[in-house]
Order: structure tokens, then C-alpha cells, then sequence
């Protein structure tokens, strides 16, 4: 690869990102994955939740490539693709107006001023009421997939559960393999308000946002009757996502959106002490 590569740092409710412009590709698929693990380390390179690569389509403005800290790739990511949207029309890729490929389907994303919404891919594999043992103890689990697998446990109080904890029990429950799921504990608000917290497959961790878990909890928290749309959803970064979708009657919606900022942190350049450990194992 040639050294150095210009980057911008970006954030999604609290999610960030790496996003470069790799539409003249750099860098092999052989060695995505720990060139991701390398420039996502925090405190040995810039550090973030995920890579976002921008590619050329030939069937919408543009394409990307999403990476996880930990060097998978992931269908879709919510917050990232506000970000890649507005990098796109920041750097004349796209229009305000735009649609891009992702291995979840063609994302249609507006942009207006620091705010992007984004047009979700229809929900899928709707599953309610499972009853697992999280924490030790009996819990309703439901789940259903945003462009990536998602379970969500209602909580009494989201600020005192043990996200790490039990997002790992969920995340690796034998009622989720072979994939696994990430991991949300919602609490209700109000008539329309959550606060949700998100346990992340691939970062391994609880992150400060997290786009298609938000859109789960709603859809979920609308389907069991606790709240009525649009929902506001407030990640533990403390920003707000709107989550915009008619009242369904039983099924998932199927016209949804995510609304929220996408902002710019900084723009910089990957020097080669950046990437030099990226053979190093997750």
C-alpha cells in the first residue's frame, strides 16, 4: 500500500469511524480485515468502532466496504452509513440525494447540514417472546434483523444493566449461532422515547451508538405495545436518533428510517507507524 493514506475521523451518535476514499483501490481483500484490526487499535493507531472504505458501483453513487474493529465485515451498520453518506457528498462522490451499495441492499441516505436520513432495508426475521438465561435468570428476549441480527431485553433501568456482561451471554447464546447477534437493552422513556444501550458484535464491546440496534429496539418496543412512533432513542453517547416508520399491525415496517447527525472530527493521514502491527492478532 502507499503510505501516507488521507482519512477522515467521523462520528455517529458517539460510534466512529475511520472512512477512506478507495474508490482507486490500495489495499488487496486479502488484507482488509487486519488493516482494519491495525488502524482501529485505540492508543497504537486512530482508534474506532469500525472502516469505512468508499467504492465505485456501477448500480448506485457508490459502494463501501464496512469493517469491524476486529476485521469482519458487517451487512450494514446504522451509524456508519450516515457517515459514509456524508463523506460522499462532502467529497462530490454523491448528491444530497443519494444511494449506495451495501451487502445489505442499496441504502437510500439526504443529506441536510450535519443531519442524514437514511432509508433502512426492510426488516427481517422477526422473533418475539424468546425465553433465554441472561444474568442467571429467565429473560424475554426478542430479535429481528436491521441489516444485521439484533436481540433487545427490556429493562427497568438501561444505566444500572450489566451491558458488557450480558451482551456477551447474548452475543455468543447458543439460541443465536452460528453467527451470533449484538446485544440491546432498552428502556422506556415515555410515549415515544428509549434509552438504549448497545453490546456490538465485532467491537466486542458496549459502543456509544449503534444505528440498526436503535431501529430494532424501536420496531420491537412498538410491536410489543410500550411505545408509538416515531421513536426517540438516546444511545449512551447521549445523542438522539429518531427512528421514523408507520404503526405496524404485527409485522415489522416496512419503509423505515434513521435520523441523526453525522459529524466530521477530523481529516488526517495514516503514517506507516499507524498500520506497522496490523498482522497483530485481534
Amino acid at each position: 500500500m502507499n503510505l501516507p493514506i488521507p482519512f477522515t475521523k467521523m462520528s455517529g451518535s458517539g460510534n466512529d469511524f475511520i472512512v477512506i476514499d478507495h474508490r482507486a483501490p490500495f489495499l488487496d481483500r486479502g488484507e482488509l480485515a487486519s488493516f482494519a484490526r491495525a488502524v482501529c487499535r485505540r492508543k497504537f493507531s486512530v482508534g474506532a468502532d469500525g472502516l469505512i472504505l468508499i467504492e465505485t458501483s456501477d448500480e448506485a453513487d457508490f459502494a463501501w466496504t464496512f469493517l469491524n474493529a476486529d476485521g469482519s465485515i458487517a451487512e450494514m451498520c446504522g451509524n456508519g452509513a450516515r457517515c459514509a453518506a456524508r463523506f460522499a457528498h462532502r467529497n462530490n462522490i454523491a448528491p444530497p440525494a443519494m444511494r449506495f451499495k451495501t451487502l445489505a441492499g442499496i441504502i437510500a441516505a439526504e443529506i441536510v447540514g450535519d443531519q442524514v436520513k437514511l432509508a433502512m432495508t426492510p426488516p427481517t426475521g422477526l422473533a418475539l417472546d424468546a425465553e433465554l438465561v441472561v444474568g442467571g435468570a429467565a429473560r424475554r428476549v426478542h430479535s429481528l434483523n436491521t441489516g444485521v441480527p439484533h436481540a433487545v431485553l427490556f429493562v427497568d433501568d438501561a444505566a444500572t444493566t450489566p451491558v458488557a456482561d450480558w451482551g456477551r451471554e447474548l452475543r455468543y447464546h447458543p439460541h443465536f449461532k452460528p453467527a451470533g447477534t449484538n446485544a440491546n437493552f432498552a428502556q422506556v422513556l415515555g410515549a415515544s422515547a428509549l434509552k438504549v444501550r448497545t453490546y456490538e458484535r465485532g467491537v466486542e464491546d458496549e459502543t456509544m451508538a449503534c444505528g440498526t440496534g436503535a431501529v430494532a429496539a424501536a420496531i420491537l418496543a412498538v410491536l410489543t405495545g410500550r411505545v408509538t412512533p416515531p421513536v426517540t432513542v438516546t444511545t449512551s453517547g447521549g445523542e438522539p436518533l429518531i427512528i421514523h416508520f408507520a404503526a405496524p399491525g404485527g409485522q415489522p415496517p416496512q419503509e423505515v428510517f434513521l435520523e441523526g447527525a453525522a459529524k466530521i472530527i477530523y481529516d488526517g493521514q495514516l503514517q506507516p507507524e499507524a498500520v506497522g502491527g496490523q498482522t497483530v492478532a485481534p
